[in-house]
């Protein structure tokens, strides 16, 4: 497999390279083990130094790494930038919270002094996705490195600039050479990487498919995994919501990263009571939106990152009309060069048909009817899915039982799902296991220890 960066605006080809050989690989494994026996023993101040650091070189060269996203994977500009500035956000959370986060808990026991201690376990490999090259990476690594962790990044393969850039990242900050490496590495690696008994755990997002290799992988050999997969996330709109606020949040939620996004509200689950007038406004804004050049400022949605993801949504949108929906715009790709689909809108899609089943990334949305709130319940969770959900309701009852019924880890209530470093973020079911961010993310690849003294 070669590392392969395309522009997906153009198709024009950006980068090629080779994946490193088994010996290389050895080598940096090597690094990894040898540069936490050291950075481990290193303060937490000292360590909340060096994130505060890299905080500051992603603050200060935003635009500059949001135009390597925009032109590795198409995300556009405005949002590119956004997203190096929250990966600032979070280091700096992490270097001011992460103490605290892990610091002793004493327990009142017989013994003279008990307490629980939670220590770095080692290299962790992340196996990261193309749609948010950077933050998917800092959100694992600010947490894991503040805890005393080191990191290994198999990063996605059309992305090659951005993995190389994180790295050099860390080294500018002043972590130690091995405490972040980026691996150009196949596939058939990661199984290698997952046997060697440096690598301590593993933390993927991306793929269910690829999410239970690699969980098969590290279960085989005892080693911990966090995983972060699809998303199908529902948007419930209930006769009381503020019709206005949730068309429009609507829209960024289906449409933000051009629609390549886990927790995108992707099914449109609307009270019978106000469909009608949803649906006619929320076409209206889909179909305005402008789609263009993604480093142009007045562009909404850019290309799809790569032609397999334009191939496989176009299947999707197809086999699902075919099987009875109504497309009410859009719903088929546009002829230019690159990787283009416009923003579409799904109507009666059938329970079997991919738009009900499946998770689809770009920016093509489903309208479900239903008759109540139990219907809407019932159907937002009739998927394998269960990673965000919104709910837009003004009715406190409503609310209560949203929270309490959906089947998900993440539920917004009247605002657009997003990750946040103050809280914990992950999903249940076929949308994986485990928690990134806030205090149980710095936790997850950590070992709880005991202490008893008499």
């Amino acid at each position: 497999m070669t590392f392969r960066s395309v522009n997906p605006a153009t198709g024009e080809e950006l980068e090629t390279r080779d994946p490193i050989g088994d010996v290389e690989l050895g080598e940096l494994v090597r690094r990894a083990d040898s540069t936490f026996a050291s950075f481990r023993e290193r303060t937490f101040a000292e360590r909340g130094e060096l994130l505060r650091s890299a905080a500051e070189i992603v603050e200060e060269e935003s635009e500059e790494l949001g135009r390597l996203m925009t032109r590795e994977m198409g995300k556009p500009l405005d949002q590119a930038t956004s997203e190096a500035e929250k990966c600032a956000w979070v280091c700096r959370h992490y270097a001011d919270h992460g103490e605290e986060y892990l610091a002793d808990e004493p327990v009142e026991t017989e013994a003279r002094r008990s307490f629980v201690r939670r220590e770095p376990v080692g290299p962790i490999l992340a196996v990261m996705p193309w749609n948010f090259p950077f933050w998917q990476l800092l959100r694992h690594a600010a947490p894991a490195l503040m805890a005393g962790n080191v990191v290994l990044l198999k990063h996605a393969p059309t992305v090659p600039g951005c993995g190389r850039a994180i790295e050099e990242l860390f080294e500018r900050a002043g972590f130690p050479e091995g405490a972040v490496q980026n691996l150009y590495v196949e596939e058939e690696q990661v199984a290698d990487l997952l046997e060697d008994p440096r690598v301590r755990a593993a933390t993927l997002t991306g793929s269910v498919p690829a999410g239970k290799a690699v969980a098969s992988e590290a279960a085989s050999r005892v080693k911990k995994t966090v995983l972060e997969l699809g998303g199908s996330d529902p948007f419930v709109v209930l006769p009381s919501a503020d019709l206005d606020a949730a068309v429009e949040t609507a829209v960024r939620a289906r449409v933000q990263n051009s629609g390549q996004s886990c927790i995108a509200a992707k099914r449109m689950v609307l009270h019978e009571e106000i469909a009608d007038e949803f649906r006619r406004r929320y076409t209206e804004r889909m179909e305005a939106l402008v789609v263009g050049d993604p480093a142009h400022p007045a562009t909404d949605v850019g290309p799809l990152a790569a032609e397999h993801v334009l191939r496989d949504l176009d299947r999707q949108v197809r086999e699902t009309v075919d099987a009875g929906a109504e497309a009410l715009c859009g719903g088929a790709p546009l002829d230019r060069d690159g990787y283009w689909y416009p923003p579409t809108v799904l109507d009666g899609v059938p329970i079997d048909s991919p738009a009900y089943r499946e998770e689809l990334f770009g920016p093509v949305a489903s309208l479900f009817e239903v008759p109540d709130l139990d219907a809407a319940i019932r159907l937002a969770n009739d998927t394998d899915f269960g990673l965000g959900a919104s709910a837009w309701t003004r009715d406190e009852e409503e609310q209560e039982r949203l929270i309490r019924d959906l089947e998900a880890g993440v539920v917004f209530v009247n605002e657009m799902v997003k990750s946040d470093p103050r809280l914990p973020f992950g999903g249940v079911k076929e949308s994986g296991y485990g928690r990134e961010l806030g205090r149980a993310g710095i936790r997850e690849f950590v070992n709880v220890k005991t202490v008893w003294v008499e």
